[in-house]
């Protein structure tokens, strides 16, 4: 390890397999066999809760203590001490031969957060897990640097705040998505979700389908479509396969105007991002699934509560099937402190006018959503009744709507800002995308379609100088959607 692994992992912040400790308290031990619990990880001794490395003391005296307390813990937990710069780091090596405990019981790691459990809760989460942990195990087929996919780090490290120009390699291996072996780089399952270039060559179970249904049911399938394309890229997509086919509309208010979802989006993406993270990845035969129908969206992942969680505890307990890929999620903001998931769930709905969200659990954990009923009544669609009611946060008021034919929000922002020609990169950047094919079959070509949007040079269609502007058509649907707010 050098200086700059050291900077690395000051900047990650305390996390889920790193623990900042200013000096060796009478805690040490917990945090000893809560990593060793978990799935191992690093305690930088010298620095302290915020991220301020204030040093600490190298001495033979200092270093006898931590070997002695690790060996004092039962059964012995292996550590390696190295001193970088007024630091010591103390790698803690995932136990073989869980539960391990100290003298003042059994702990592990839920976040940045070192929690207590008992001896019985600890047996059940590692039996229900397995021996192996499927996201830190190293997988055997990847190989360093021919199915690493350059783009899809770079893209993960600028969302993770990590400054500078760190060695891809080290930032690979202290954020534990891969581990050196000699000269070689070895994957970890976690590493390959993330970073591969083709997933599922590695794991056909690693997809999201997402379906919209006619009705109530799946007798009738209108769309369905499978993303396969890394964890982070694949709940975006599922995301935005909402927003096509559901409604936005907007509420005016004096001269102020809100959009208004008709199901609670930051809710949604939590929940797809819970059902990713969550699932049982030893089941290949299952995916997870995001399900479109008239009155409801449900999302499930394959695999249901881990074992050890009852449905009592949603909201108040947090076990990570897959540590791993949660703090890696964690790094890029995607999700945020352990157990609250549930909860911003339940409160993002009712923020949104919506129905408090419902669980069910039968081999898969489904999040059932219902719609905000303020939209559908504007819009004309038969709300299905649904248990609790939910008082809308906003009084009545008049809605505009912006969907189906079904425009999203970013479709119609896009009309709107195309009164004047515009590039296609100006476009993309309304509706913030980055990858032109996609951008061009899910937003724009719809619009063409439809006869909202037009090319400058139809003759054309590739050029780099072709621009698009709003279409009459275009133009006489947003004006009809203001007309329907004025009283």
């Amino acid at each position: 390890m050098k200086a700059a692994d050291l900077d690395i992992l000051v900047q990650e912040g305390e996390g889920i397999m790193l623990e900042y400790k200013e000096s060796l308290s009478t805690s040490f031990a917990r945090e000893l066999v809560a990593l060793a619990n978990t799935v191992g990880g690093k305690i930088l001794l010298g620095v302290r809760d915020d991220g301020a490395i204030k040093g600490i003391v190298d001495t033979n005296q200092l270093r006898a203590r931590i070997q002695d307390i690790a060996r004092n813990c039962d059964p012995p937990v292996t550590i390696l001490l190295q001193r970088i710069g007024d630091v010591i780091v103390v790698t803690v090596h995932e136990s073989d031969a869980k539960p391990v405990q100290c003298s003042d019981g059994y702990f592990w790691r839920q976040g940045a957060v070192t929690q207590k459990l008992s001896r019985d809760e600890i047996r059940d989460i590692f039996r229900s897990e397995g021996a192996i942990r499927f996201d830190t195990s190293v997988c055997s087929k990847f190989r360093y640097p021919r199915d690493f996919d350059r783009e899809k780090y770079n893209a993960w490290f600028r969302l993770s705040g990590i400054t500078g120009r760190p060695n891809t390699e080290d930032v690979l291996v202290n954020i534990e998505a891969a581990e050196r072996s000699g000269a070689k780089l070895l994957f970890r399952n976690a590493g390959v979700l993330f970073f591969t270039r083709n997933v599922q060559h590695f794991f056909n179970q690693a997809y999201i389908t997402c379906l919209l249904a006619k009705g109530t049911d799946k007798v009738h399938i209108l769309d369905r479509k499978d993303f396969a394309d890394g964890i982070v890229s694949d709940i975006e997509d599922s995301l935005r396969f909402i927003e096509r086919n559901t409604r936005t509309a907007y509420r005016i208010e004096g001269l102020r105007r809100e959009d208004v979802s008709e199901y609670p989006m930051k809710a949604l993406r939590e929940a797809i991002t819970n059902a990713v993270m969550h699932r049982d990845w030893f089941m290949e035969g299952a995916n997870v699934f995001v399900e479109i129908y008239t009155d409801r969206i449900e999302i499930s992942s394959p695999g249901g509560l881990p074992k050890g969680m009852k449905f009592s505890d949603l909201g108040r307990k947090s076990i990570r099937r897959n540590a791993l890929i949660a703090d890696l999620l964690h790094r890029i903001t995607f999700i945020e402190k352990a157990g609250t998931g549930i909860n911003r769930m339940r409160d993002d709905a009712r923020e949104q006018g919506c129905p408090a969200p419902n669980f069910e659990e039968s081999g898969f954990f489904t999040a059932i959503f219902r719609p905000n009923p303020e939209v559908r009544a504007q819009a004309g669609a038969k709300v299905e009744p649904s248990t609790p009611e939910v008082t809308p946060k906003h009084p009545p008021c008049t809605l505009a709507i912006g969907t189906k034919l079904a425009l999203s929000r970013h479709q119609v922002e896009i009309l709107r800002k195309c009164y004047d020609d515009r590039l296609l990169v100006d476009i993309m950047v309304i509706s913030g995308r980055s990858d032109r094919t996609k951008f061009r079959n899910q937003v724009l070509n719809p619009l063409i379609e439809a006869g909202f949007i037009e090319m400058t040079a139809p003759d054309k269609p590739r050029s780099s100088k072709q621009r698009y502007r709003t279409t009459p058509a275009g133009r006489a649907f947003l004006e009809n959607a203001e007309k329907a707010t004025q009283p």
